[in-house]
């Protein structure tokens, strides 16, 4: 089971344990579990819900949603947790149901919003389009805590002079933070690359998808990293190039304007920070 859907499930229960320490679970709060494969992430939330400290006893309101593609492993999950009314077990993609699911939470009565949060150890050939899908959501979780390719974790939290599409694109609605390393060693089956627990957690700014002005900023994004080792010049050249039609004047009126914006147009797209980043979206978007 899940091997066919590129799973690889943890056998250390002490990062499991870390993983839902790090949840930082808060009372009305909902969960929601990706590929939680045979329940053991999920065996560790159910304790902190069933029975919470005194002093989080709000935790018994909080629930959680669990989204499984392979079926046999779902219908292994039904039959664990039948009892459990806290718990809800979808049987789907989660690319294609995560939208779904959060447009249709509902405020809690012990929350004033349906706050929610993303945990999940992530088969790796999704990862790329599930950041995606969060991005696009139109209520992001407050929390994102997902086991990942150690590499691709790495990415994320880079910064100037290192910063790239993946880190620019993510910083722009929330501070990414890898919480630890875990070797390959530690899952069944044995993955070829190490993985790392990172956190996302989503500005409190950016908890709505904030529509034109973050279509702006994404789309100037794919105009300086169209080519990441050229200048910021040249990108925009080329971007005039092959979708302005050589509108010489246009790009020129463009470039003095990054001048007087005191924008470095010599400087490589990796040098630049998300502020930065906004910064040229203004300019690019203004007349």
């Amino acid at each position: 089971m899940g091997q066919k859907l590129g799973q690889h499930f943890l056998k250390n229960k002490k990062i499991l344990r870390v993983i839902a320490e790090k949840v930082e679970l808060r009372a009305g709060e909902i969960i929601i579990e990706i590929g939680p494969g045979h329940g053991e992430l999920t065996e560790y939330f159910k304790s902190q819900i069933s029975n919470p400290p005194t002093e989080r006893a709000g935790l018994k309101n909080c629930k959680m949603i669990l989204i499984e593609k392979d079926k046999a492993l779902a219908e292994h999950l039904e039959k664990k947790f039948k009892k459990d009314k806290n718990i809800k077990i979808i049987c789907g993609d989660a690319l294609k149901e995560l939208p779904q699911i959060v447009s249709s939470l509902t405020p809690n009565p012990h929350s004033r919003n349906p706050n929610y949060i993303i945990v999940g150890n992530i088969p790796y050939y999704i990862t790329g389009y599930l950041f995606r899908t969060i991005q696009e959501l139109q209520k992001r979780p407050i929390r994102t805590i997902v086991m990942i390719q150690k590499e691709v974790a790495e990415r994320i939290v880079k910064k100037p002079p290192h910063m790239n599409l993946l880190a620019a694109s993510i910083q722009y609605w929330a501070d990414p933070k890898i919480i630890m390393s875990v070797p390959k060693r530690e899952f069944s089956p044995q993955p070829k690359i190490n993985s790392a627990v990172i956190g996302i957690y989503t500005k409190k700014t950016h908890l709505k998808n904030n529509g034109k002005k973050e279509e702006q900023y994404y789309n100037a994004l794919t105009v300086l990293f169209k080519q990441p080792r050229k200048t910021i010049k040249n990108n925009i050249t080329l971007f005039y190039r092959s979708v302005k039609k050589c509108n010489i004047q246009e790009k020129e009126a463009l470039l003095k304007r990054l001048e007087r914006g005191k924008i470095n147009t010599e400087l490589r797209p990796h040098n630049l920070d998300v502020e930065k980043i906004k910064k040229i979206t203004n300019i690019l978007c203004s007349r």
